[in-house]
């Protein structure tokens, strides 16, 4: 517990200090009541938000402690990056011998209002309902009575604090628009059980598609009752794949559309989860092609080598506030986009429809995305 609190701390105090330097304290020379209530607002923030994050987190899950901790991250979040871009900057300009006693002071300035402009077009890009991503994608082993079989992939819904029951109604509309053959929800759907967030799913069940409509679990449903959240998307019509299988046919040929539990699921110590691709694929003929449906882009090594043709992924969000893709990056192999893995495996990993936490997407926007199969070799296309 001491270690993890240590962690905490200089983890809070990295974030904070390169704010609070560039913009209060590098030789700015702001009159003493501005360099104080900057001060006194940094110091405020390392104190209360760990309290935050507890009581909007934690088994109380109050949605206002909530909101507070999540956008004052993200805001803090942003701060950091272009306070350390802008400090970079003003060290240059020093070295340069250029903008004399009031470059801080204008650095200070610029970065914060660089900082506002994108926390504001942020904000708007996570509640707005996400653009259409189109993009074909050639499966070799593909039957022609299925070329062209439309699938469109949720991800990443994060149903949480910030009540976005319109939002998701008129996703549950975008989607319709598609005309899609089969639907995916890819996991992550919400932060909280399927009773808090009861209201803000039900739209889900008014999605519409000719074959199947599929889910999967993600990480964040181990931390909000995984089993109900299988439960509930089962009454509002959509098919769990948990560690299972179903068969669409069209035009005489079929594809097997297959889902795993989170890797996050064995350890979560729920009985019957953990992300088994063999129970999944027991009893499907190995001779169909295999779209599987896994929340972590990287579980496509076990994937590829079980011989699927395509995965689809959420969970990583683009990095939903650039530059935290770079991080993304270290624990999964793709961001975002579709990528091969050996020989047969494609993946496609969503940037994601919601968002986590912080209510801000920079350089990371959120989409619906209508994946359109194709058999034969070519190259695939996106839009």
């Amino acid at each position: 517990m001491a270690r993890r609190l240590a962690v905490l701390v200089l983890v809070l105090l990295i974030l904070c200090l390169p704010p609070w330097w560039t913009l209060f304290a590098s030789g700015a020379d702001w009159p003493f009541p501005v360099f104080l209530t900057g001060t006194l607002v940094c110091a405020a923030w390392l104190v209360f938000f760990p309290f935050l994050m507890v009581a909007g987190h934690g088994p109380r899950r109050a949605d206002r402690a909530a909101r507070i901790a999540d956008t004052s991250l993200g805001i803090v979040w942003v701060l950091f990056t272009w306070s350390v871009l802008g400090g970079l900057v003003d060290l240059l300009l020093a070295g340069l011998d250029v903008g004399g006693t009031g470059r801080a002071r204008a650095v200070a300035v610029t970065v914060t209002a660089v900082a506002a402009v994108l926390l504001g077009w942020g904000h708007y890009e996570a509640m707005r309902v996400p653009a259409v991503k189109r993009l074909d994608v050639r499966i070799p082993r593909l039957g022609a009575g299925l070329d062209g079989t439309r699938v469109v992939v949720l991800a990443d819904t994060h149903f949480g604090p910030i009540d976005r029951s319109r939002w998701s109604a008129r996703v549950a509309a975008a989607v319709n628009a598609l005309d899609a053959d089969v639907v995916v929800h890819a996991g992550d759907i919400a932060d909280g059980t399927a009773r808090q967030r009861r209201d803000q799913s039900a739209p889900l069940g008014t999605i519409r598609s000719q074959l199947a409509k599929v889910y999967v679990t993600g990480n964040h449903e181990y931390s909000s009752e995984a089993q109900g959240w299988l439960d509930r998307m089962g009454r509002l019509g959509w098919e769990p794949l948990h560690n299972r299988h179903v068969v669409v046919e069209r035009g005489g040929d079929a594809l097997v559309l297959a889902g795993v539990d989170d890797v996050t699921a064995e350890s979560s110590g729920l009985a019957g989860h953990r992300a088994d691709l063999p129970g999944a694929l027991a009893g499907a003929d190995p001779d169909l092609p295999v779209l599987l449906v896994a929340h972590q882009p990287k579980y496509v090594h076990r994937a590829a080598a079980a011989g699927v043709d395509l995965q689809v992924s959420g969970h990583t969000h683009g990095g939903q506030i650039w530059p935290f893709n770079f991080l993304v990056r270290l624990d999964q192999p793709v961001v975002h986009g579709l990528s091969r893995h050996g020989e047969r495996t494609q993946l496609y990993t969503s940037r994601g429809t919601g968002f986590w936490g912080p209510p801000f997407r920079v350089f990371a926007p959120s989409e619906i995305t209508l994946l359109t199969l194709r058999s034969g070799d070519r190259a695939p296309s996106e839009a």
